[in-house]
């Protein structure tokens, strides 16, 4: 047990790590989350002004060959990626390289193919361009030559005006910003992403990893029926092509081995999808964000440009998923559901399977739960999240309120 006591140490040796006085409530749900809830394996981690105040793990990192999740362990936060997407556009549109306003096409020119000439850099931060998926078929294999399939994606034409629709890009994001970035800065989003944010703030966090460091990385269980969701008929090309197009080119969440379990996905940069971090260092960003843009004299941003991450830019109910959603410039902002915990001004990106990460800016704080059991539970109905959330939340409330006491 590092750092400070806490219930953790009293839960049957399978968690460890450290809670602050104030938080132990944290420490308690998470061990129940592995003692009740089914977490194989997971982490949590919360900062609160900048200092480390729950940094939790335990479990089975690979149930299949009993290796405990420890400290450096590393996890796939599918969709949680486009987090850290959202945290490079901000730069850019910071040093202006990019403008929400501009055409794609200005800085990506062959974008203008198939008359989406009138499709701005906004709509495609927002999920609102109208390429949500894939029309040409691509293995997972494939999908993992992130310049290609951002030249299919300039191809295609686009399923409705500019701004007129909303459907959730899933891995069409990632493959579209990816390749505005690349266009504006010469650098791949895997890159900008480790030289600009990942090495200033000291993150274990990549898209792309090194293989040096794939020893460390958790393997992905899915639950009983998971996928089922993004796999059932509406899914097959013959009934639903757009359907197909989002959730099933490629095929990744399949009955069989999972592509996020492999190595050339892990090596790859699949900008929606295939970010790879420990919990720590994803609420070290956020915390970093929720406190303006700076952490221990690193300036990411300034709190405008961050506050401009946090300003919504469409909120609507996604067809396909079925539930309310709002979106930022990339992260996801709050809906009734409460996907990212209790405060409303939290922002950040829930992942496929139930991992949560978002800065809560009237808390100052940046949390992130990692999970390798994988569940369809993204609209804030994961017991796992909901309890771990609202015990950081709580745990919070009473700080700040003893903290106001004259």
């Amino acid at each position: 047990m590092n750092g400070r006591s806490s219930n953790a140490q009293r839960s049957g040796g399978r968690v460890h790590g450290l809670v602050a006085p104030g938080f132990e409530a944290v420490a308690e749900q998470f061990r129940r989350n592995l003692s009740e809830r089914g977490d194989i394996g997971a982490a949590v981690a919360l900062v609160v002004d900048g200092t480390p105040v729950v940094d939790l793990w335990g479990g089975l990192a690979n149930p299949d060959r009993g290796r405990p999740w420890g400290p450096d362990t590393l996890a796939v936060i599918f969709s949680g990626t486009k987090g850290f997407v959202a945290a490079c556009l901000l730069l850019l549109i910071e040093r202006r390289a990019i403008d929400l306003d501009a055409p794609v096409c200005a800085y990506w020119p062959e974008f203008a193919a198939a008359g989406k000439e009138r499709i701005l850099v906004r709509h495609v931060v927002s999920h609102q361009a109208g390429l949500p998926g894939l029309l040409t078929p691509v293995t997972p294999i494939e999908a993992t030559d992130d310049a290609r399939m951002a030249e299919l994606l300039a191809e295609q034409p686009a399923i409705h005006a500019p701004g007129a629709g909303f459907y959730y890009h899933a891995l069409a994001f990632g493959w579209l910003c990816g390749e505005l970035v690349r266009r504006v800065d010469g650098r791949s989003i895997g890159r900008f992403f480790r030289e600009e944010i990942a090495a200033p703030l000291s993150l274990d966090a990549w898209i792309g990893l090194p293989e040096h460091h794939e020893r460390r990385v958790a393997k992905l269980v899915g639950d009983t029926g998971f996928g089922a969701q993004k796999h059932d008929d509406q899914a097959r090309p013959e009934r639903d092509p757009l359907a197909w197009s989002i959730w099933g080119n490629p095929g990744r969440f399949s009955t069989g081995e999972l592509p996020a379990n492999a190595r050339y996905w892990h090596a790859a940069e699949v900008p929606a999808s295939n970010g790879i971090a420990t919990a720590r260092s994803i609420a070290r960003l956020y915390g970093c964000l929720a406190l303006g843009g700076e952490l221990d004299g690193v300036r990411l941003a300034s709190p405008q440009t961050v506050g401009l991450g946090s300003t919504g830019l469409v909120r609507d109910r996604e067809p396909y998923l079925n539930r309310p959603m709002a979106f930022a410039v990339g992260f996801q902002l709050q809906t009734e559901l409460a996907p990212l915990g209790p405060p409303r001004d939290a922002f950040g990106h829930v992942g496929a399977g139930g991992s949560v990460h978002a800065a809560w800016p009237e808390r100052r704080a940046g949390i992130s739960y990692l999970t390798n059991t994988l569940r369809d539970s993204e609209d804030g109905s994961d017991p796992r999240s909901v309890a771990l959330l609202q015990a950081a939340h709580d745990a919070l409330k009473a700080r700040d309120q003893r903290s106001s006491v004259p």
